[in-house]
């Protein structure tokens, strides 16, 4: 890594355009190259098997209504001189339409914009962090940005806060309560398996330290300080945050579903950008969400399906999109997962997404040659997934055929209108945020 320039009094060091001779000639990183593979291409694919079961549309949809959620942030850069510094800022939003008012519009030749109103019925939520060399007045970064998510949940919605909602989770309230949550490490002492009793919470959502007596908030159990370094900054949390705020408000309306009309939920899909899965230090919200949709296929009833738009599985999917038949459904198990899409060697004991998924996932060709990744949840963690494993199938699939969108390729209309109204892009979004939040700051 070279020298930069501060005062611009020396010239920058630049990197050496001959070094990477020394790579090339090491006997070591040859051998290296050597053993690895490359991802499969289309023809080393085989495709036969038991992974293909039959797609059927159904005739009488029981869904009514579509909810969307998704999430978009970006980094800017608040002083570009030395010492730099960096903000973060977060929109995540819940979209909510009728599919009859999307039936509507489809057998419509021109689209009245009072109509596509109604297909935009969102609820935009906010946030901001720290993300290097900035902090709430006397406190770390670290403590800053626990501060500011911790703030973030307490915010009301929908006459609720998400706080609530998060205690309804970690404990298991919709069911058996469960007393305790065991914290990975206190964000003060750092001492590690720190016991979270329910009954000694405080009304704030907070509690005490077991071993140094520091606070501990509700909302550490997200382990997001463990990723933290008051140095190096808060660089490798946003797709984490982004990604577990959507879920816990997926979470969120789950439960005023079931606390104002439990059914509503036989007549509601859930979408949700991305697989079902907790990443990095939130994987451990994996654990109590496969809880909770057990709970609900044994009581009540749940449609979900998460929709990727980029990554490996995608990249494979386009591969051999072209050998799939139209209508046809792919279950990806252990073994064709670690032959064809991932490096790695399958092992039945060690199921694919074991600390990380709530479900499994599947591709699949439409009838009208779009192809999609779905993530399904599932009750269990399964290396080999069967048709019957995946509860409401067909009923998911029917209505992501019915949600096609022809603006982007292999899109679904509630994901491309959220993404829409969510995503906060690099020009002018970046800059007008960056000046925001320098004027904000008086920088």
């Amino acid at each position: 890594m070279g020298y930069t320039s501060r005062r611009r009094r020396r010239p920058n060091e630049y990197a050496s355009r001959a070094a990477h001779g020394h790579i090339i000639k090491d006997a070591d990183v040859q051998a290296f190259l050597a053993k690895c593979d490359l991802p499969k291409r289309s023809r080393d694919i085989s495709l036969e098997g038991p992974q293909f079961v039959a797609y059927k549309p159904l005739k009488e949809n029981p869904i009514q209504y579509i909810i969307a959620v998704d999430g978009g942030y970006n980094e800017v850069p608040v002083q570009v001189e030395f010492p730099s510094a960096t903000v973060c800022f977060f929109q995540i939003g819940a979209l909510i339409f009728s599919v009859k008012d999307l039936q509507c519009l489809d057998e419509k030749s021109f689209i009245d914009p009072d109509d596509m109103a109604r297909l935009k019925q969102i609820q935009r939520l906010k946030l901001i962090l720290p993300i290097r060399n900035v902090g709430m007045k006397d406190s770390t970064l670290t403590d800053s940005v626990r501060k500011a998510i911790y703030e973030f949940f307490q915010k009301s919605t929908e006459n609720e806060d998400l706080i609530s909602t998060l205690k309804w989770f970690i404990f298991q309230e919709y069911a058996k309560t469960v007393e305790k949550w065991i914290l990975s490490s206190c964000p003060a002492c750092h001492k590690s398996s720190v016991v979270l009793s329910r009954n000694r919470m405080t009304k704030d959502y907070t509690f005490e330290c077991t071993h140094c007596g520091g606070q501990i908030y509700l909302t550490d159990v997200f382990r997001l300080h463990e990723a933290i370094d008051d140095e190096m900054g808060a660089g490798g949390i946003p797709g984490y945050v982004t990604t577990t705020i959507e879920q816990l408000i997926l979470v969120h309306l789950i439960r005023l579903i079931l606390k104002i009309k439990p059914a509503l939920l036989n007549q509601v899909l859930f979408v949700k950008d991305g697989p079902l899965a907790f990443f990095g230090q939130t994987a451990n919200m994996h654990k109590p969400m496969r809880e909770l949709v057990g709970y609900l296929f044994e009581n009540h009833n749940l449609y979900l399906a998460g929709l990727e738009k980029s990554g490996p599985f995608v990249e494979h999917a386009d591969e051999i999109a072209d050998r799939l038949e139209n209508g046809s459904v792919l279950i990806l198990d252990n073994d064709y997962i670690y032959k064809y899409i991932l490096p790695g060697k399958a092992d039945p004991s060690n199921p694919y997404g074991r600390t990380t998924y709530y479900g499994n996932k599947l591709i699949f060709k439409t009838i009208h040659e779009g192809v999609y990744i779905v993530s399904v949840p599932t009750q269990e963690i399964i290396s080999y997934p069967k048709e019957s494993d995946l509860r409401n199938l067909n009923t998911i699939l029917t209505n992501i055929e019915l949600l096609k969108c022809d603006m982007y390729d292999n899109s679904l209309l509630p994901v491309a209108l959220a993404n829409k109204l969510v995503s906060l892009a690099n020009h002018p979004s970046s800059r007008i945020l960056q000046k925001f939040a320098k004027n904000s700051l008086g920088s």
